[in-house]
């Protein structure tokens, strides 16, 4: 028996929760899969998992075995990595999450960039803000807008975010312009963003410098996407928080209008996050590495910024 090919799968399998999709994970048989795990328990002679029909439970002792076995595993992985060729490319397939807005507006138009560099990683984008389950659907790491509230997830931040007040001149046609925030709590409408991890509206925060409000805003339609918000502020269905790389051009052409133009938002952190349990290779290091660059580089900040031009097409030549 290849114990250490087996750990891989015990833990793969612990991992996901299921035999099926450990086994699609490692791009092997299902029966495979089983027969290491029944070959690594006959080894240790004890039951690492007991089965049921719809699910995998792991036993103490699995639990325990499983604790050691992934220590063992990252060691190992860490000192093959540490003594492999420093010219050897990167290689393999790195699944990344990240939002519409970044992937639409930074990422895509830079990725000539990333091939240049690491031809042999191929990237498979899941672009949207739904909630992600790291582990079973075999995600390396994800872009996020706000502060990680999963403490089994590894967070490095890469940069901050602003957030613009606007609305469609349709809009403003009908409903006038607010004059103070609390108006969106009676005479105007918002577009709401559902926040995935909460399943709640997100508020609406302005800050003027003297005073500070967080407004539940009344609201038509809300949505748990960011392109898709957004097109719903441009269609008039109400007042919508956007970030400047998103709507520059179309502020620049009319297509929108900025709303209480005194009160500003906080800053939203954003974050590079990958599960703890995840050895983190090369692959992912040099993405990681790479996309903060491309984020300083991007320059997200306001709408005055000089450094944001109208279409982004940031340069990480060093």
């Amino acid at each position: 028996m290849d114990q250490l090919s087996a750990m891989r799968v015990f833990a793969r399998v612990v991992e996901t929760g299921n035999f099926s999709r450990a086994a699609s994970a490692l791009n092997m048989p299902k029966t495979t899969v089983t027969n290491m795990v029944q070959g690594l328990e006959a080894h240790l002679r004890t039951t690492l998992l007991n089965r049921t029909t719809r699910r995998v439970m792991v036993t103490t002792d699995g639990a325990l075995y499983y604790e050691r076995a992934i220590q063992i595993l990252s060691e190992i992985d860490e000192l093959d990595g540490s003594l492999s060729n420093a010219n050897v490319q990167p290689s393999g397939r790195l699944r990344v999450e990240m939002a519409g807005a970044f992937a639409d507006n930074i990422i895509i138009p830079n990725l000539c960039d990333f091939y240049q560099r690491y031809p042999l990683i191929r990237l498979d984008l899941g672009v949207g803000d739904r909630l992600v389950d790291y582990i079973a659907e075999n995600v390396d790491c994800a872009l996020r807008v706000g502060t990680p509230r999963d403490q089994s997830l590894i967070a490095r931040k890469v940069s901050e975010l602003d957030f613009v007040t606007c609305a469609a001149p349709s809009y403003i046609e009908r409903f006038g312009m607010p004059q103070q925030p609390e108006d969106m709590e009676g005479d105007h409408f918002s577009v709401g963003y559902l926040n995935a991890t909460s399943g709640q509206i997100m508020t609406m925060a302005f800050d003027n410098g003297t005073r500070s409000v967080e407004i539940n805003a009344r609201y038509i339609v809300s949505a748990n996407d960011s392109r898709t918000y957004q097109n719903a502020v441009l269609a008039g269905m109400g007042i919508g928080q956007l970030v400047p790389f998103t709507i520059r051009d179309e502020l620049a052409k009319g297509n929108l209008v900025r709303v209480l133009p005194e009160w500003k938002q906080e800053p939203m952190p954003v974050y590079i996050v990958y599960p703890q349990t995840r050895h983190v290779t090369n692959k992912v290091r040099v993405f990681v590495d790479w996309i903060a660059k491309l984020l300083h580089k991007s320059a997200l900040g306001s709408l005055d910024d000089p450094a944001l031009p109208s279409r982004l097409q940031a340069s990480l030549v060093e």
